[in-house]
């Protein structure tokens, strides 16, 4: 049997202590971690980055099918994908948790053991945070801390008409990795002894449970000497992101139904669930992918790149935003990715 040992045996001090005593600090950057009233980060004349996220249970995950070490793995990465989003680096991160009684000890450890291993193979300090008795469930909020090159940052308004629009990886595995598990879950419901059936679908899974974030695509654009005009991450889906650059940027687009990337395991499981597989692409979301735009004088070097694919251009804001079908009919992007 596990060993479950009681929250209140260590206290709100002794289980801060018991998370964090452990921790190195691997960045020159991170001059004073936990352990004073407040971190100490020193970053001469670097662009400092921050970005916040919250995950609620319930809402953001589900602990029927969700392993708390992937909790915690999943809310580091999403973060360090907002700073990689802009072309930076991250380097501290802060962790403030809300926990109920349903959680013990060992719990509370299995989402650091993934909040550790996602900082060790990006490089990351985790500096401090708070914990908190929780009525609702668990929550996590997560800020990151990142760096950037003042000539290096990208925001989402550099794009220009004739830019070329390129993405990273795939899409839509995540969201046909979450219908996956949400079905497995309802065929669960008040059954003994049952086994999900997964085989052959561990992609999927992976994509939604375990995500990582494309560092290695910044570094691929920085050697390649390219620096996109406009990025974001996808975590809302593509259609939403590519209307956040064009307003942002006050720009249209065109993108193209039959250069959008996905893998054989999503188009496999979308035909199983009778979803539209494009649709999935433009709008599950929780890729985390990256989608920029470069100069249209870039081609040749963006276009030998691996894993990246060139989906469409920049237009005139009053040419509006549309994705060609395979038909060449126009059909106009709209946002639905995450909504309350």
């Amino acid at each position: 049997m596990t060993q479950r040992t009681e929250i209140s045996t260590l206290g709100e001090f002794g289980l801060i202590r018991h998370l964090t005593d452990k921790i190195v600090l691997k960045n020159e950057s991170s001059l004073k971690g936990v352990g004073d009233d407040a971190a100490v980060l020193d970053y001469a004349d670097k662009q400092i980055l921050v970005t916040t996220d919250l995950l609620l249970e319930g809402i953001h995950f589900d602990l029927t099918y969700t392993p708390l070490k992937h909790i915690g793995y999943k809310a580091a990465v999403v973060n360090f994908s907002d700073i990689y989003a802009m072309n930076g680096i991250p380097r501290q991160l802060t962790v403030s948790i809300g926990i109920s009684k349903r959680f013990c000890i060992e719990d509370i450890d299995e989402i650091y053991n993934g909040l550790g291993i996602a900082c060790d193979n990006y490089g990351v300090d985790i500096i401090g945070g708070d914990t908190s008795a929780s009525l609702t469930g668990l929550t996590l909020s997560i800020t990151c801390i990142g760096e950037v090159e003042k000539d290096k940052i990208t925001y989402r308004n550099g794009a220009r008409a004739t830019d070329l629009i390129c993405v990273s990886g795939d899409l839509g595995a995540a969201y046909m990795g979450l219908q996956l598990l949400e079905r497995e879950k309802t065929v669960f419901a008040g059954k003994k002894d049952f086994s999900p059936d997964f085989g052959g679908r561990e992609y999927l899974l992976e994509r939604q449970l375990r995500p990582e974030a494309r560092r290695d695509i910044v570094d691929m654009l920085a050697g390649a000497g390219i620096l996109p005009t406009s990025m974001i991450d996808i975590s809302d889906g593509l259609s939403s992101e590519l209307l956040h650059i064009c307003r942002e940027s006050q720009v249209g687009c065109r993108i193209y139904e039959d250069r959008i990337p996905i893998d054989y395991q999503t188009a496999s499981m979308a035909e199983q669930f009778n979803m539209n597989l494009v649709t999935a692409a433009l709008n599950g979301g929780e890729d985390y992918e990256l989608l920029f735009t470069v100069p249209l004088s870039a081609h040749e070097k963006v276009a030998t790149l691996e894993g990246i694919h060139l989906i469409g251009h920049i237009t005139s804001d009053s040419q509006g935003c549309y994705l060609i079908g395979r038909d060449g009919g126009e059909v106009q992007l709209i946002a639905q990715g995450w909504q309350q």
